[in-house]
């Protein structure tokens, strides 16, 4: 009997268990975070276009105002996340403020100043790529990779 009773039990344990986890497991609604999402990258990207219209209307080149553009998305981002308002964008807006290179900056620029206090060498210098050193990684290898079988396929006469 005692057996039966130590499976009931452990039955028992198992529902209030789910029962737990159903009652403090965030619920989120698709279709809501789609939204912020959307509407938070669409607002960084018309930065970005005002950005680019108004350094090609003073004169500038495509590929300048471009870089212009990125350059002042990015000091924009680091700003933000500096004065600690780009984690309550990406909170809100979700992928949409962390797809786009203002996320990139942030991920290098959180981790800067979250370590600031334990040195320029073993803080900033060890942890800055926490975060963005895996995508970094990872685009330089799957850059390397595409380039050779470009350059295969140049060879074979494929491309």
């Amino acid at each position: 009997m005692e057996e039966k009773a130590t499976g009931n039990e452990k039955k028992q344990q198992q529902k209030e268990y789910e029962q737990y986890v159903k009652a403090v497991t965030p619920t989120h609604n698709l279709w809501q975070q789609m939204l912020h999402a959307f509407i938070t990258g669409g607002i960084i990207c018309c930065i970005g276009q005002f950005i680019l219209n108004y350094a090609e209307d003073l004169g500038l080149d495509k590929q300048s105002a471009g870089s212009w553009c990125s350059l002042l998305l990015v000091l924009l981002s680091v700003l933000l996340t500096g004065f600690g308002l780009f984690q309550k964008i990406a909170k809100w807006g979700g992928a949409g403020a962390l797809v786009p290179i203002t996320g990139f900056a942030n991920s290098v620029a959180a981790p800067a100043i979250e370590y600031k206090a334990e040195g320029q060498v073993f803080g900033i210098g060890c942890k800055i790529f926490t975060i963005a050193g895996p995508v970094i990684l990872y685009g330089i290898f799957t850059s390397w990779v595409l380039g050779a079988v470009y350059w295969v396929g140049k060879m074979m006469g494929i491309v």
